[in-house]
């Protein structure tokens, strides 16, 4: 780090310096080059955002690397330091443990604070109304647009009772998280609120807000941590609606393999259309309740006139879109039995529908223009009363009104894009048709739209407007390359990218078996029935285990296969919870009894089993990703018809980095051994197979 300032660089080398000797560690190579490549990537050209991209391998201490060198450049460039995680348990750890360990260890100075969403917090205006009405005994009053009865069930009376107690008491500070028991989300979201409902400092509860009180100390603190989700909803808004502003704010993406597919959920539209017609028939009746209970205020009503004439238009339009929809599937053959979505090839729609979507836009949008100004008019008249209309009631029917003008503007979003599905831009969307099923809604059509890839969003929204950024985690690469992250995330080429190992001597701690079956995945019984073979004979009776599948089906047929010896130290995913599920795995492990995991994708990333609870990983194929998704289907068709080969390009990589996450549950730290069996033909004689086979850490091989 010769080459950055000097008062920055004896900062940051005095600081590891001290939380070494402090917490009486030795230096570790990769932490300490991690810290550099970090440091150097956020110091980029003047005026420009600078990108630091480091995939740093298992038991390197990559949290407390960028931790030492993203505190300090931030506070040297000025700007606030934003921490995202990929789940609020990776959150708190940071908050709860490592933080607060640098913080008394390292000798830098500064604060920091945990964000959540709205939706993890009490809303005590909620809460306030339920419990108000459910006492009052009024069954005929509504609090949402769907009729929803105000009387409460006396389990759902008797929490509310209690949450409101423990937070007038201060026991809870009305954090979802940090009450004792699980709170059912039918339970809680009544309870809670979204940035659309909430009207800030004109609530009564403002000052007991829990929300906001946790917002507090956000901003004055060096480091907020978030989660991925939070920063994209963040960024959604523009920008500084929740944390600060992109153009003040150093990032760090923690598992920042992630990121693309999160970007892509918060870039997506999804519109059912009978629901949709449902709910807009039962709005006028709604909205007239609305005018009727605040005393038919001119303010409001004169708003709310053109919604009656609007809604019977879109009835029937939703109605045309329904049936359209019927006889796109009648089309394509799709049967109950057979597939479930439509995908428009190329992103491409019938003229009929984009006519349709213009049409539902241009209404929806005038729709969405009238709800808007009635909630804001009842939030100017929730702090100055306006003639006509109570506080109370202003207060009552704003949240109502904020989710319905929501619901408005999410579909607006469909139909828009539908509409300009003729003039589309250089990469196309993807786009089509879900028919859903359920015993309580019955049938319904759902059109979709969705980008293929994040990219470009992330560009615009991200990476063109931050102040810089620290990409990490133990999987950046695919095939030992930056490429394919490259494509996803839209990350600047001229990013600093490096890789630093792990202090694990892998070749000593484990080894990899790559025994020649007598049938390939192509063959799924013979495959089904090898798989079967091979663990009775490779695992030891005594043995804590994990095995790996790619399917419901292949799990369950293995577990039926098994002899009942096996079968009975057998744990599959579905028996119960993924966390009882490890929980028994543990105990029988701690009674010295053998234990065998069976899992899906789900147990191949963040299961961490050290030392004892885990010998052995067998992994049944190469996880290799099924384009059945319409917008990984519609991603292929893409580099197909740019001349590529989507899966040497797409499935090769993602496989590549699935199994390097498969592979990674077994050595957690410098103590752990065991083996690790790949069942798969295709590992020994496809080229492909060898490539996957270099990509992963330098285990011992052994071709059985």
């Amino acid at each position: 780090m010769s080459d950055l300032p000097k008062a920055l660089r004896e900062e940051v080398q005095g600081a590891y310096r001290q939380y070494l000797e402090s917490k009486g560690y030795r230096p570790r190579y990769g932490q300490r080059l991690m810290i550099a490549e970090a440091v150097k990537g956020l110091l980029g050209a003047e005026g420009r955002p600078a990108f630091a991209v480091v995939e740093a391998g298992t038991g390197t201490g990559k949290t407390v690397a960028y931790m030492l060198a993203a505190l300090p450049v931030a506070r040297h460039l000025d700007k606030r330091l934003v921490i995202s995680t990929a789940t609020v348990a990776l959150q708190e750890q940071i908050v709860f443990k490592d933080l607060p360990d640098l913080q008394a260890h390292s000798g830098l100075e500064f604060t920091f604070e945990l964000a959540k969403g709205r939706g993890r917090y009490l809303c005590l205006s909620k809460l306030d109304q339920l419990l108000q009405q459910h006492e009052e005994q009024d069954p005929n009053r509504a609090l949402y647009e769907d009729e929803q009865a105000l009387r409460l069930d006396e389990g759902s009376y008797a929490l509310y009772r209690e949450l409101s107690e423990a937070y007038v008491r201060g026991d809870w500070d009305g954090d979802r998280d940090n009450w004792p028991d699980e709170l059912d989300y039918r339970q809680w979201q009544p309870v809670t609120t979204d940035h659309r409902q909430c009207t800030n400092r004109r609530c009564a509860h403002f000052s007991g807000c829990s929300f906001f009180r946790a917002r507090q100390g956000l901003e004055q603190a060096d480091c907020i941590v978030a989660n991925h989700d939070l920063v994209l909803s963040d960024l959604s808004l523009g920008g500084g609606a929740i944390l600060s502003d992109p153009q003040d704010t150093l990032y760090v993406f923690d598992e920042g393999h992630h990121l693309a597919d999160k970007a892509l959920q918060h870039f997506s539209h999804r519109v059912r259309v009978r629901a949709t017609g449902a709910w807009l028939k039962q709005l006028p009746k709604t909205l007239h309740r609305l005018l009727k209970e605040l005393g038919n205020p001119d303010a409001l009503a004169r708003h709310l006139a053109p919604t009656g004439e609007l809604i019977e238009t879109a009835v029937p339009l939703l109605t045309s879109l329904d049936q359209l929809g019927l006889e796109l599937e009648q089309q394509t053959g799709s049967s109950r039995e057979r597939e479930q979505h439509f995908r428009f090839s190329g992103g491409q729609l019938p003229s009929a529908l984009i006519e349709l979507s213009g049409q539902l836009s241009g209404i929806f949008g005038r729709l969405a223009t009238q709800l808007d100004a009635s909630v804001e008019t009842l939030k100017e008249a929730i702090t100055e009363p306006l003639i006509g209309i109570p506080r109370e009631e202003a207060e009552r029917w704003f949240p109502i009104l904020a989710t319905m003008q929501g619901r408005l503007e999410n579909a607006l979003g469909l139909w828009r894009d539908y509409a300009a599905a003729a003039t589309e831009g250089p990469l196309p969307q993807a786009r089509w048709l879900s028919r859903l099923e359920s015993i309580t809604d019955g049938e319904d059509r759902e059109f979709c739209a969705s980008p293929i890839l994040a990219a470009e969003a992330l560009r615009e929204q991200l990476w063109d407007k931050c102040a810089g950024a620290v990409v990490t985690s133990a999987t950046l690469t695919a095939l030992d390359r930056f490429d394919h992250l490259l494509l996803q995330t839209g990350l600047p080429a001229d990013a600093r990218f490096s890789r630093v190992p792990s202090p694990f001597q892998y070749e000593q701690a484990a080894e990899i078996r790559i025994p020649r079956l007598s049938a390939d995945p192509s063959d799924p019984q013979g495959h089904d029935a090898a798989v079967v073979e091979t663990l009775e004979s490779a695992l030891k009776p005594d043995q804590s285990a994990l095995v790996l599948f790619t399917s419901w089906r292949q799990m369950l047929a293995v577990r039926d296969a098994a002899s009942k010896e096996l079968r009975a130290r057998i744990l599959a995913q579905g028996e119960h919870s993924k966390q009882e599920l490890l929980r028994r795995h543990r105990e029988r492990v701690d009674e010295g009894k053998g234990s065998v995991l069976f899992g899906l994708a789900s147990f191949a990333e963040g299961v961490d089993l050290p030392g004892a609870y885990l010998q052995h990983v067998v992994i049944a194929k190469i996880p290799f990703g099924v384009p059945g998704h319409p917008v990984d289907a519609a991603l292929y068709d893409w580099v197909r018809e740019r001349g590529g080969d989507p899966f040497m390009e797409l499935s090769v990589p993602e496989a590549s980095v699935r199994l390097i996450q498969a592979c990674g549950r077994l050595i957690r730290s410098e103590q752990d051994r065991g083996v690790i069996t790949l069942l798969d033909n295709r590992l020994r004689s496809k080229r492909y197979g060898r490539a996957l086979l270099d990509a992963l850490p330098p285990f011992r091989r052994c071709f059985d």
